[in-house]
């Protein structure tokens, strides 16, 4: 079970490793990926500047926090299209049979296909978390939390688009139910809790899960509470068990289009 488990972490790492190497032949391309998210990023911060001018808490949050809020959102979202892109076309590879290449190796199949190939304009969002995360108040405790609410998150975003584009197996039109979820986790993600009220902070805490992915690590970094800590790394634990139950549910279902292609 460990020879496995160590072979499948061998595995992706050297998938990770390719791509990383494919995408830096134009290394102009590649830093100016990441260097216009970090520009892209830092524009969004201005209209909260430009509102904190007007009034000290929005929300409940102050402008410190709400840094915190765009360092977690950028980091989560970073994290998940970083590592696991090929989550967010999932469908694309049901519909069209692309699994084959997948199914036929002796490897966990979810995982070699969603950590197939990676999103570069991602490192900048990571490393626009990071720097506005600093900018936010760091401490090393603070900045260890980060990193493991940074990584839950993205694992919690990964899971709920795995497990929505997995109804493609199911459904003809998933992938548009995908996109709806998808665009909801990321939009939610960076306004404050607080300005959310009755049924939709209901659905932010359940169906929509950035409470947990981006709210509650908020409150946990700021000060510090272990019941919350532990709601985190539990949801993040049953979504990851969910989203695979239901692709391989789901992958026997599937129908195989005979295209014949190759993993490079």
């Amino acid at each position: 079970m460990l020879m496995e488990v160590k072979n499948q972490i061998k595995v992706n790492y050297l998938s990770f490793k390719y791509c990383i190497m494919r995408e830096m032949l134009n290394k102009a391309t590649f830093i100016s990926n990441v260097l216009f998210m970090i520009l892209n990023n830092s524009f969004m911060i201005v209209q909260w500047i430009v509102l904190y001018s007007l009034k000290d808490n929005v929300g409940g949050y102050t402008f410190k926090q709400v840094l915190l809020l765009w360092a977690l959102a950028s980091g989560v979202y970073g994290v998940a299209h970083l590592f696991f892109k090929k989550s967010f076309h999932l469908s694309e590879v049901i519909n069209n049979g692309k699994l084959d290449a997948y199914i036929v190796q002796p490897k966990n199949i979810l995982l070699s296909v969603i950590t197939s190939d990676i999103e570069v304009s991602a490192i900048g969002d990571v490393l626009f978390s990071i720097i506005v995360f600093c900018v936010s108040g760091f401490t090393i405790k603070r900045f260890i939390l980060f990193i493991i609410f940074i990584i839950t998150g993205g694992l919690i975003l990964t899971s709920v688009t795995v497990i929505l584009n997995s109804l493609s197996f199911w459904f003809n039109n998933a992938d548009m139910i995908a996109d709806v979820g998808d665009s909801l986790m990321t939009s939610f993600s960076t306004y404050p809790d607080g300005i959310f009220k009755g049924l939709t902070k209901v659905l932010l805490f359940t169906l929509i899960p950035v409470g947990i992915s981006n709210y509650i690590p908020v409150k946990v970094i700021t000060e510090f509470n272990i019941n919350l800590f532990v709601i985190n790394i539990v949801v993040c634990i049953f979504l990851i068990l969910l989203s695979n139950i239901i692709f391989y549910s789901g992958l026997k279902r599937y129908s195989s289009t005979n295209l014949m292609s190759a993993r490079i």
